[in-house]
């Protein structure tokens, strides 16, 4: 079965002032629309037709350019809208709290790796909290549409919460003030779903 484009779940205009609306819909109905549709060509009529997109990612050949990069970009982005909500529900609470503590000492210190960890990135990426097996958190980025569920990138473990800090997703309203965009992602953040991602993998 051929992967689609997920729908959001809200609307383009929901998550102003911090996301704006031209950009949300740039960013899933173009780019996320173009890495799905290349993705499904990339394995028409491959072994790797039928395989889920976690399967595909964690034995990928990393030389396979069309899947690595298009790969990528669905699965990332399809983390990305899910871990986002016009509210900020929840909170950051319960084990996955005591695991951040446990890794980086406070909430607050967490905060500002992951955001350094968005700002050293150099040119288009992503900035990662991963879980390990065993429940250790871990921050880390990558390059382009890189994951750490691919062979050998970034801390490894699986992915709970994603920020993608490609240009695409933020220039239309914050230009090149990239810090200004990871600050206002905190406003958008569904605490619930990462918690719930992170009892599920621990």
């Amino acid at each position: 079965m051929a992967f689609t484009l997920p729908e959001l779940g809200y609307s383009y205009d929901a998550l102003e002032p911090h996301f704006d609306a031209r950009t949300m819909e740039i960013h899933h109905s173009k780019h996320h629309a173009a890495y799905t549709t290349n993705l499904n060509n990339a394995i028409t009529n491959t072994a790797l037709e039928g395989q889920s997109i976690e399967e595909i990612l964690k034995n990928l050949d990393m030389s396979n350019n069309a899947v690595r990069n298009n790969g990528g970009g669905f699965y990332n982005h399809n983390l990305f809208w899910e871990i986002l909500h016009p509210e900020n529900k929840g909170r950051l609470s319960g084990a996955l709290l005591a695991a951040i503590e446990e890794s980086y000492g406070d909430k607050e210190t967490f905060m500002e790796k992951f955001a350094a960890a968005g700002m050293t990135r150099f040119g288009s990426g992503w900035a990662w909290l991963c879980v390990h097996p065993g429940g250790k958190v871990e921050i880390c980025s990558s390059a382009n549409q890189d994951n750490p569920l691919m062979p050998g990138i970034g801390c490894g473990g699986t992915p709970i919460l994603g920020l993608d800090v490609w240009e695409h997703a933020y220039y239309l309203h914050f230009q090149n003030r990239r810090a200004d965009y990871i600050a206002a992602f905190w406003n958008v953040l569904n605490w619930n779903v990462v918690e719930k991602k992170y009892e599920s993998l621990k």
